[in-house]
């Protein structure tokens, strides 16, 4: 997985700094090709030298040299890189990073990054616990990046608990796996709709929902990293994203039936996180209606179920369904998932505070065919997005 990729190492000043030399000489034994930034504290815990000699190239720890003024161009060195690795990363490194304060090579190289960064924080276990701590690798998350978790296990201060770096080894098969998600999903074609639809009542109004299209967005722009071509459809929002997905705009729910039966066919993964419209007005005026009377009264129609057609046509597909439910949440997420012959159902619920319509964050539960559940702690819905998209890898 890792041969001939270029890894830029990324080492902070921690007692665990010394791993760096055994995760150095892995990444090397693996065929990558291996540069090395040290923060200028890291140098008091394992020497350049070293990590020089095991990377087969020099180590930089300043913006330039003194001696000759030749410049350590951070741009440069973060195009260059495949994949960025930060390990050890301290509690301050991390807090730089939160708070795009760049202040040394290692910051400054990081916010230049353009490849995938995965992060191996190491500290003392209340540091770890800190309130402050967590904050910062919650909104790293929402960058992006990729936390690999701590040990547990007997920490430098005497103490026995969650903050100790991982394994080498462990660093070496997490970077691994991860990269093989994104081989497993190259190539596969990915419909995804997002966003509310809006049914015109005359040429100024209409009717909508409280849809942001934040979730969908999210998992577009997760199966983009992961390798998929995917195809997004999208009801009005003010939104942006990858310049490489496929975004159609729609406002109706019949512009976006329209287009998923266009794309549906060809695509591998497909999932429907759209807040479409169940009603749509009988009647649309062709001019603006004037306020004339105290009464208005609108006749509606149903509009024809999007997610059922699509799993009544569905052959080879993986089709994901959401559900937004307000009482009997897990019975009537799985009737949808049974009736509308889905393979995956995710479930919000307006009980939970944070989740749901315009938030940053959310709370799923993830629902199988074998009525398997899998719920999550409330996070940014970057990191459910995550959660999701594995939970399909799983099932491919």
């Amino acid at each position: 997985m890792l041969k001939d990729k270029n890894i830029l190492l990324g080492v902070c000043g921690s007692i665990a700094s010394y791993k760096a030399a055994e995760l150095t000489r892995l990444f090397v034994k693996a065929g990558a090709n291996v540069k090395i930034i040290m923060t200028k504290d890291a140098i008091s815990f394992i020497t350049p030298l070293t990590l020089a000699t095991l990377s087969k190239n020099p180590v930089l720890v300043n913006y330039y040299s003194k001696d000759d003024g030749i410049w350590n161009n951070h741009v440069e060195l973060g195009l260059w890189a495949n994949y960025m690795v930060i390990a050890p990363a301290t509690a301050n490194t991390i807090a730089k990073f939160a708070n795009g304060l760049c202040d040394n090579l290692l910051s400054a190289t990081y916010l230049s990054a353009k490849c995938p960064v995965f992060i191996a924080p190491a500290m003392d276990l209340d540091m770890w616990k800190h309130q402050s701590t967590q904050s910062n690798i919650n909104k790293v998350k929402s960058f992006g990046n990729i936390i690999i978790n701590p040990n547990s296990g007997e920490l430098a201060s005497g103490l026995h608990g969650e903050g100790r770096l991982a394994e080498p080894i462990e660093i070496i098969e997490f970077i691994e796996n991860k990269i093989a998600e994104v081989k497993l999903l190259t190539g596969k074609k990915v419909l995804i709709t997002a966003g509310p639809t809006y049914e015109a009542i005359d040429p100024v109004r209409f009717i909508g929902n409280h849809s942001s299209g934040k979730m969908g967005y999210a998992l577009a722009e997760e199966f983009y990293n992961k390798g998929a071509d995917v195809t997004l459809i999208s009801g009005p929002t003010s939104l942006g994203i990858n310049s490489g997905i496929n975004r159609i705009n729609v406002t109706s729910a019949k512009e976006m039936l329209d287009a998923c039966l266009h794309y549906f066919t060809d695509a591998d993964l497909c999932v429907m996180s759209a807040a479409v419209a169940d009603y749509t007005p009988k009647e649309v005026a062709t001019e603006k209606i004037k306020k004339k009377n105290d009464d208005f009264n609108i006749d509606f129609i149903k509009t024809i179920d999007i997610l059922k057609r699509l799993g009544e046509l569905k052959k080879k597909q993986i089709l994901v369904g959401f559900a937004l439910e307000t009482e009997n949440e897990v019975e009537n997420a799985i009737e949808k998932l049974k009736r509308k012959n889905l393979d995956l159902i995710v479930l919000n619920s307006l009980r939970n505070e944070g989740a749901g319509f315009k938030y940053d964050t959310n709370q799923v539960t993830l629902i199988d065919k074998d009525q398997n559940l899998t719920t999550s702690v409330l996070k940014s819905k970057i990191e459910i997005a995550k959660d999701i998209c594995s939970k399909i890898i799983s099932m491919i």
